[in-house]
């Protein structure tokens, strides 16, 4: 095991935007302060992504594409979920686009979100992580 967090992106084939998401992880998590972490890809429509989708348990379908954090755990010898210390609360930078209960961000398509996941979202989520 050699990063102690992994950022489960969710997104499927010929998507522009899951493809803009992977490319601004992938940017991001080649500077030095995040080598932490690693990415990886589960392709929704493959049973693989599918079932690492469903086991998320947090993110609707029709707001693809997702990022779920998730963190080492020893105990259990797997990545699980990192939980949000404040469920609900308001983020100006996220907005509609944060999960719930787990951090993470899924792609907002209403009006005011625009469908898009922006790199300073990305960076705020991951921010949470060293405070």
């Amino acid at each position: 095991m050699a990063a102690k967090y992994q950022i489960k992106v969710f997104g499927k084939e010929g998507c522009d935007k899951c493809h803009t998401l992977n490319q601004r992880l992938d940017k991001l998590l080649a500077k030095n302060e995040y080598g932490a972490f690693e990415k990886m890809y589960c392709d929704v429509e493959t049973i693989e992504g599918l079932v690492a989708f469903a086991e998320a348990e947090c993110i609707n379908p029709s707001r693809i594409p997702a990022m779920l954090v998730t963190e080492w755990n020893d105990t259990l010898a797997e990545f699980v979920p990192v939980p949000v210390v404040e469920p609900g609360a308001a983020d100006p930078v996220c907005k509609k686009s944060r999960l719930y209960h787990y951090l993470g961000l899924q792609t907002d398509y209403s009006a005011s979100g625009k469908g898009v996941i922006s790199p300073k979202m990305i960076q705020s989520i991951l921010a949470e992580l060293s405070e």
